[in-house]
């Protein structure tokens, strides 16, 4: 059901913008569709083969998809030329829900079968995700039972802030001769307050994978990649929450700006203090479980 939904969310878009008029989105091909759509081949071969079968596409003479002109009406009076809005991403809405369960702070079995079913999706979609979580260390696969989502435990997120912290500091000493400028500008333009409360918090959380990155030591970038895949859903998570994520983000402004003016004393400082102590829902949540 995940593959028809995206491959009716791709036939409708790329009819819209047949009908109206408007810039395809990318070449009729089926890498050039996969990549923009970022889905796999087959809801884009499924789409195109539909919009063949309607006359809005044609194959030319090199055999090739082509826009059939002759074939396309434009879009009727009082028929709206909004695109439409790509579907739920099934791993997101999923993740989102166990993170939830996972706060409780109890084990809990998943079943496969009553898991599609909720969600409403096949049992082979659902196990991509589970394995996909399972890599990301939310979930465990207990041979012949299945699979058990990972309680969380506020011991274990001390334990991992102390020894991220370490390396993370160890990593910016490494990194400074190897930081751009630029790039940290960069990063520090995707850290936005909103000026109302209507207006989206944005917040580029790549700050740290650079620093990791321009440190080259393999060591620390190991580490990070086995034990900071769940912390990192679990830290997406609570930047759902939107004075956590302003705080966040005037952390992250803090951190780039003393890096940019190479005040690194300030930029350990600032850096520390935004690792230690910057997770009041989950601190809250784990009081009153």
């Amino acid at each position: 059901m995940r593959a028809m939904s995206l491959k009716n969310y791709i036939k409708n878009d790329l009819e819209v913008r047949l009908r109206s008029g408007q810039e395809l989105p990318a070449p009729l091909t089926l890498e050039a569709l996969s990549e923009h759509y970022q889905v796999s081949f087959s809801p884009v071969r499924l789409a195109l083969a539909e919009l063949v079968e309607e006359g809005l596409l044609q194959k030319g003479s090199n055999r090739r998809l082509e826009i059939n002109q002759g074939q396309i009406k434009p879009l009727k009076k009082g028929q709206s030329s909004e695109l439409p809005e790509p579907p739920a991403d099934m791993f997101e809405v999923i993740t989102n829900d166990f993170v939830k369960l996972s706060l409780k702070g109890e084990p809990v079995d998943i079943r496969e079968e009553a898991t599609a079913q909720q969600y409403k999706i096949s049992r082979s979609s659902l196990r991509i995700i589970l394995n996909r979580l399972a890599g990301a260390g939310i979930l465990d696969h207990i041979p012949r039972r299945g699979w058990r989502l990972r309680p969380f435990r506020q011991e274990d997120m001390q334990a991992f802030l102390e020894v991220r912290e370490l390396l993370e500091l160890k990593a910016l000493e490494l990194a400074k001769p190897h930081l751009v400028k630029e790039d940290l500008q960069q990063i520090l333009d995707g850290n936005v307050i909103p000026k109302s409360k209507d207006t989206e918090v944005l917040i580029d959380n790549s700050l740290h994978a650079y620093i990791i990155e321009k440190a080259g030591n393999c060591y620390i970038q190991d580490f990070f990649q086995r034990q900071g895949k769940y912390y990192d859903i679990l830290f997406d998570w609570e930047d759902q929450d939107r004075e956590t994520a302003i705080e966040t983000v005037r952390q992250h402004q803090a951190i780039l700006e003393a890096l940019i003016a190479e005040d690194w004393k300030t930029a350990r400082k600032a850096l520390s203090y935004h690792i230690k102590d910057n997770h009041p829902i989950l601190s809250k949540i784990v009081k009153q479980s």
